[in-house]
């Protein structure tokens, strides 16, 4: 089992900054991927960023170049600098990690934390 708690989210205006914040506990030693999704009202979850358990990062193509993913190596905390952010950046903001053990994958979700961009 592993635990996920976002926190940093907030209203900001359109080209500022924000730091989201995901703590790990539990089965830390069985976490492969971790990443950051959203969900923006009426839209699908989308992916925003992950990283690999080998350090490897992927980001959705409309926050490359503003975004940045990391990870302490103990996988106790991922990090989603945000910065240019958009009203488009407008989202609940979820953490996400995927374990895998010798009964297979599970994903994890954080509960959300809400990122709202203003004009």
């Amino acid at each position: 089992q592993v635990q996920l708690v976002e926190s940093g989210g907030g209203l900001v205006q359109a080209g500022g900054s924000l730091r989201l914040s995901c703590v790990v506990s539990g089965s830390r030693s069985s976490i492969s991927n971790m990443g950051w999704y959203r969900q923006a009202p009426g839209k699908q979850r989308e992916l925003v960023a992950i990283v690999t358990s080998g350090g490897s990062t992927n980001y959705a193509d409309s926050v490359s170049g503003r975004f940045t993913i990391s990870r302490d190596n103990a996988k106790t905390t991922v990090l989603l600098q945000m910065n240019s952010l958009k009203p488009e950046d407008t989202a609940v903001y979820y953490c996400y990690a995927r374990t895998v053990t010798v009964y297979g994958g599970r994903d994890y979700w954080g509960q959300g934390t809400q990122v709202t961009v203003s004009s």
